[in-house]
């Protein structure tokens, strides 16, 4: 617990304090304000310390024991069921999603939902995530992978609405945060353990960066409807 204190409070004193500074310097805020502020950083440290605590010694011992699980029932099946369901599930989950969804309902004026973003979003995390899990059993050229799947962000960039191409990027980005990034790291840990690897081969990494495509593309879909 004082280990996740101390990292917390490194990563977010910094950025507090810039804040504090500009705020004297640049751009006066009313004392209540301030104070307002100080208060929600205090309580976000507190928070953010319980719950990489949490997540250390909950959530990434299950996803490990999932991805183990995963890979002993040999089932294709299961391995893609259950990284769309986790994608999906982890994704809904995920805080900064819930806000990105928030303010598209609100700059669309509801045109856009928060619940139709979330759908789109998640959905796109599961399949990929579940991409993801196949290119690490079948050991699938993790470049080739990148490399192909940013080929079809391109050519869906052409025929997408351009008002949702920053939503689409975004959507990759806010699906990387403090929930789905370690579960999905210890999901690949306990993948890559069961499956026999090369002396210079580490296939745990690599798995956010195909899960984050997903949410790309899916929100680009969604621009060619809605376009």
């Amino acid at each position: 617990m004082r280990k996740s204190f101390q990292d917390v409070l490194m990563a977010i004193t910094p950025m507090t304090v810039l804040i504090v500074i500009l705020s004297f310097a640049f751009a006066p805020l009313p004392t209540e304000d301030l104070v307002v502020f100080l208060f929600g950083a205090g309580i976000m440290i507190i928070g953010m310390a319980l719950f990489l605590f949490g997540a250390d010694h909950s959530m990434m011992a299950v996803g490990e024991l999932v991805g183990k699980f995963m890979v002993k029932k040999k089932n294709l099946g299961i391995i893609l069921g259950l990284g769309f369901l986790i994608g999906i599930v982890i994704t809904i989950a995920e805080p900064s999603v819930q806000v990105l969804g928030q303010q598209v309902n609100e700059i669309s004026e509801g045109a856009i939902s928060r619940t139709l973003i979330l759908g789109v979003v998640s959905v796109g995390t599961g399949i990929f995530l579940a991409l993801a899990l196949l290119r690490v059993v079948f050991k699938f050229s993790y470049y080739k992978m990148m490399l192909i799947g940013y080929l079809f962000v391109l050519i869906a960039s052409f025929f997408t609405s351009p008002e949702f191409m920053p939503i689409a990027f975004d959507s990759g980005g806010v699906t990387t945060g403090p929930i789905t990034v370690p579960f999905i790291l210890s999901l690949a840990i306990g993948v890559t353990s069961m499956i026999k690897q090369n002396k210079h081969e580490n296939d745990s990494f690599g798995m956010v960066g195909v899960a984050s495509l997903g949410p790309i593309l899916a929100v680009m879909a969604l621009g060619v409807i809605f376009r």
